[in-house]
């Protein structure tokens, strides 16, 4: 009994309390009101299956990457597009996929599929998309055309009164807001998705300081993913 205990008691005092880096708001990924949303329930249940407690912090999206070079934090949701490895961070498996498409009214009868297609158009996006896409939206930003709102729910409100022609957004938070406000009485009309890129999943891995908690966190995520609770966590959030 003893010899059992002994190897029990390592893996007991493995698990730890993970102080990690999320968004302010991203609806549906990260709601801090409630600490829940896709990505905290997905990380967070990856973390219990060894253990392991996730107690989130929520700082403005520039600061991400700051936090976990400072130390400020043990792990965080995005690098934005900053190799964090030369400061300690160990890449995990991407816990969500953000898959952003352009987004106009079905009955304007939009085609995109260059950048010269925007040529004339309005665009509203999210913070730092000019950043990540600038073959794209670069020329608009300069001509005035282009917009960035932290609030993506208003995305689907101006585009819905018409008062910007393309929305680029992640569809499942595009979904999940036209959900809330359909839901609201909110009147929607039929949208079309028009894909530019390739979902690229290596852009929206979680980082670790510890490689252990890394390890134990991407066994967890295929565990969720094994017994179908991944899909069901996504169906929580997105199901009409």
């Amino acid at each position: 009994m003893v010899s059992v205990l002994a190897l029990l008691l390592p893996a007991q005092a493995r698990a730890v309390e993970v102080l990690m880096a999320f968004g302010e708001k991203i609806p549906p990924f990260c709601i801090p009101e409630s600490n829940s949303g896709i990505e905290l329930d997905v990380i967070g249940e990856a973390l219990a299956f060894k253990g392991h407690t996730l107690k989130p912090v929520y700082l403005p999206f520039a600061r991400i990457p700051l936090a976990f070079k400072d130390k400020s934090v043990d792990a965080a949701m995005t690098d934005l597009g900053e190799d964090l490895r030369p400061s300690g961070g160990h890449y995990g498996d991407p816990a969500v996929f953000y898959d952003n498409v352009f987004i106009t009214l079905r009955s304007r009868k939009l085609r995109i599929e260059k950048p010269a297609d925007l040529q004339g158009l309005t665009v509203v996006s999210f913070r730092g998309a000019a950043n990540r896409y600038p073959e794209w939206l670069q020329a608009l930003k300069k001509t005035g055309g282009y917009a960035e709102l932290n609030d993506q729910s208003a995305q689907v409100k101006t585009l819905m009164r018409k008062r910007y022609d393309v929305v680029l957004s992640d569809r499942n938070i595009f979904k999940y807001f036209s959900l809330q406000l359909k839901r609201s009485g909110f009147p929607l009309e039929s949208i079309e998705e028009h894909r530019f890129a390739e979902v690229n999943p290596q852009d929206y891995r979680p980082i670790f300081r510890d490689p252990q908690v890394r390890d134990d966190f991407n066994l967890g995520l295929k565990h969720l993913k094994a017994n179908g609770r991944f899909q069901a966590i996504y169906d929580k959030y997105l199901r009409e």
